[in-house]
């Protein structure tokens, strides 16, 4: 009996497995390093011994952050909850609802302008910072909450998946009945296209919540106040500072942890919602 495509079939498998946990290993090693060096004190993340729980002081840690600069790190989280929160949130429904238009309506011009929208994917963003930042100043609004809330409110990668997803989800039939009933198109859109397509708005605010979170250079442009600040400039100006005063290091890496929380409990809270969605949008 040849036994060696087995042998061959369990090699396969055996190679693969070692892969995925390599990657698995590298993805999850700097979020250890994290975890166990928010534990100690600047002498200890100098020392070298950041892998283990020598020391541990994250209590003192937490309580330090939260008292200098009289809590200011907490100011950036509220700041950063804020951008990302409540621009990723208006995102998600301006793109749906863009992505709901371009499926349902037929208007002159509509193809060409949702090729607009495609190339503007095409644009990093970093690219559009300064234009936006001249934008802002010609309006008055540098240095607010409005320069960093206004940008992130377009997504053109969003409206593109909004529209596949509308296409895939939304029933022509359903909103004609509901027209034959009565109900006005924006009632329609509420009642039936936003709650019928809400895996793709889930999905659409998860990435731009991210992105939001993570942002840094559009706040670097746009804002010269502290207080102003979200958490990823907040925590590279305790950073930039670091290097000549070292007890910024554990404010840093204990910050960096908090940092991290809310994104992890969005994507598990939410995951239901993303997965139903990348789903969907892969299979049109």
């Amino acid at each position: 009996m040849n036994t060696r495509p087995a042998r061959s079939r369990w090699l396969s498998k055996g190679a693969v497995n070692g892969v995925l946990l390599l990657a698995t290993c590298y993805m999850l090693f700097p979020l250890v390093w994290l975890v166990t060096a928010a534990t100690k004190d600047a002498g200890g993340l100098l020392a070298g011994n950041a892998f283990s729980f020598e020391g541990f002081d994250l209590g003192g840690n937490l309580a330090r952050l939260a008292e200098y600069h009289d809590g200011l790190y907490f100011r950036w989280y509220l700041n950063s909850l804020l951008y990302a929160g409540v621009g990723a949130a208006a995102c998600a429904l301006i793109s749906v609802a863009a992505g709901y238009a371009f499926h349902v309506y037929d208007f002159r011009g509509k193809e060409k302008l949702f090729g607009l929208v495609l190339l503007g994917v095409l644009v990093p963003t970093t690219a559009l910072a300064l234009p936006m930042y001249l934008l802002a100043s010609e309006i008055g609004i540098v240095n607010t909450y409005a320069a960093v809330l206004l940008p992130v409110l377009v997504n053109p990668f969003g409206v593109y998946l909004s529209r596949v997803l509308c296409a895939a989800y939304v029933p022509d039939e359903a909103l004609e009945a509901a027209r034959i009933d009565g109900a006005g198109e924006m009632r329609v859109f509420w009642s039936i296209g936003l709650r019928t397509v809400m895996p793709g708005f889930v999905t659409v605010f998860l990435f731009q919540f991210t992105a939001v979170w993570n942002n840094f250079f559009l706040p670097l442009v746009m804002l010269s106040d502290q207080k102003l600040f979200p958490l990823s400039l907040g925590l590279y100006a305790w950073n930039s500072n670091a290097h000549a005063e070292p007890d910024y290091y554990p404010l840093v890496v204990t910050g960096s942890l908090l940092a991290v929380v809310p994104l992890v409990l969005a994507f598990v809270s939410l995951q239901r919602h993303w997965k139903a969605g990348l789903t969907a949008g892969s299979v049109k």
